[in-house]
């Protein structure tokens, strides 16, 4: 298969984005709606304050977050997938699919040796 280079790029994008930690949590948790700060790391789950603030301000400056503040008293700040964040349900529903084959294609290799252990074990009788 030939790989084109702008293909490349976008998928080099892709994975600068999804391949950080917990970023497809934030996007999954962002799918219902707007949350505030407090509701996202409760919807995340054992994420830190600065580094959930710090995932949300680098989506926030890639264009697939908003951060919007609320005029109180008190002030409130809520955060929202934009269009382009919006996108990430594509790659979700993509990823349980494959998700689903992986899990699958391990049940059915249970008590088969994986290449690795298979390699290990003809080397040492190869030695012997």
């Amino acid at each position: 298969m030939i790989h084109e280079r702008a293909g490349c790029a976008s998928f080099e994008a892709a994975m600068d984005v999804l391949g950080k930690p917990w970023t497809g949590l934030i996007f999954a948790a962002l799918e219902g709606g707007s949350l505030r700060f407090g509701e996202l790391r409760e919807a995340v789950g054992e994420i830190a304050d600065r580094m959930l603030s710090v995932r949300l301000r680098e989506l926030d400056q890639r264009g697939l977050v908003t951060r919007r503040v609320i005029e109180g008293p008190p002030v409130r700040v809520e955060y929202e997938l934009t269009a382009a964040g919006r996108g990430f349900r594509e790659v979700a529903d993509a990823m349980r699919k494959w998700g689903k084959v992986i899990l699958r294609a391990g049940e059915a290799d249970e008590g088969v040796p994986r290449a690795t252990s298979a390699t290990s074990a003809t080397r040492k009788r190869s030695r012997a």
